[in-house]
């Protein structure tokens, strides 16, 4: 395993990270594993050297961090991991209930330690950024969890860089402390935070996390798994003609190494250079040992070419844009430039 120190902090984490979204109960997802099927899983990932485990309260309504939690103290000693848990869905219906209002943080980070059965997480972070709450208000609440004890640090996920640009200078401004990790979407297919996100967090000293390197299986080649059949998201983010032509590109990679093509997607994100680790969202132990390979990947020349001849921008994968976006095709003209007009 590699490791890697975390931004600017002195945290040092492996360069996979376990994705946990897939524990907790099937009565969430259908696809989500229960507490026995789910430690064969991180045993494994434990046992290869990852020290560095990504939950968030929203995951199977908190059951995931329960479950997490419960096998995490029967393998492993608490010192020697990087949890890390977000804050903002929730894992309820009602007033107060989600977001990043103060009270719901701290509502939120201690139902979380109850859950994990722990006295403190490592990275505590923001599932996204919530326009509807003064930045103020919420990292002065983030402030005082760390100095509580009750995180050692804090982090941020999917956002806009403006976004993250307020926050870290309120934080400036405050004294307060500041952001180690941004958890972004990256991979093949989806590349638009390398415009903006991944060079600002570079220049401000934050570490990079990423997460869906696989494009939600698509570039896996296997579209027909239980949870892309039932995951409406997989469908709005990826079912467009460049994602599809991309995911073929990663299969003539593949097959001309004679390798995976989840190794070769994998390896194009973890040789990224604007990027520190790799989140792993595993279904099975050979799921994980091909992140693990694709850490000792090395991409020629002409296999980046063919990886990424096939790309265009699009529209931004966040929060804010669920049910809008665009997918990547020709958009119909407006009346006054249809092509009978403009040839004229």
């Amino acid at each position: 395993m590699q490791y890697i120190r975390l931004g600017h902090s002195g945290l040092e984490v492996s360069r996979l990270c376990l994705g946990t979204m897939n524990m907790g109960t099937p009565d969430w997802k259908p696809w989500i594993f229960d507490e026995k099927q789910s430690e064969p899983i991180i045993a494994h990932a434990l046992d290869n050297g990852v020290n560095f485990i990504d939950l968030a309260d929203f995951y199977s309504a908190g059951v995931g961090e329960e479950v997490v939690g419960r096998i995490v103290k029967r393998l492993a000693r608490r010192e020697d991991l990087v949890i890390t848990t977000k804050v903002g869905y929730g894992t309820r219906t009602g007033i107060n209930a989600s977001g990043h209002s103060r009270k719901h943080i701290m509502d939120s980070i201690d139902a979380s330690l109850k859950r994990l059965n722990m006295d403190y997480v490592d990275v505590f972070m923001l599932h996204y950024f919530d326009v509807n709450t003064p930045v103020e208000e919420t990292m002065s609440a983030m402030n005082d969890i760390v100095r509580s004890g009750k995180a050692r640090y804090i982090g941020v996920s999917t956002m806009l860089t403006g976004q993250l640009a307020k926050i870290l200078m309120v934080c400036e401004r405050n004294g307060w402390v500041k952001p180690i990790n941004m958890q972004l979407q990256l991979n093949c297919a989806y590349r638009e935070e390398e415009r903006e996100m991944i060079p600002f967090c570079r220049d401000q000293g934050l570490g990079v996390s990423v997460f869906s390197p696989l494009a939600r299986g698509l570039l896996t080649g296997d579209v027909q798994s239980t949870r892309n059949q039932t995951d409406f998201f997989t469908q709005q983010m990826y079912s467009d003609e460049a994602s599809y032509q991309i995911a073929l590109s990663v299969q003539r990679v593949a097959h001309a190494r004679g390798v995976s093509n989840a190794q070769i997607a994998q390896a194009w994100v973890a040789n990224h250079s604007g990027v520190d680790c790799m989140l792993v969202g595993a279904d099975t132990t050979a799921q994980f040992d091909s992140a693990l390979a694709a850490l000792g990947t090395q991409l020629e020349a002409d296999e980046l070419y063919e990886l990424e001849r096939n790309y265009t921008p699009c529209d931004v994968i966040n929060d804010y844009t669920a049910g809008k976006r665009i997918l990547r095709s020709a958009r119909a003209a407006q009346e006054r430039f249809t092509l009978t007009e403009a040839l004229a």
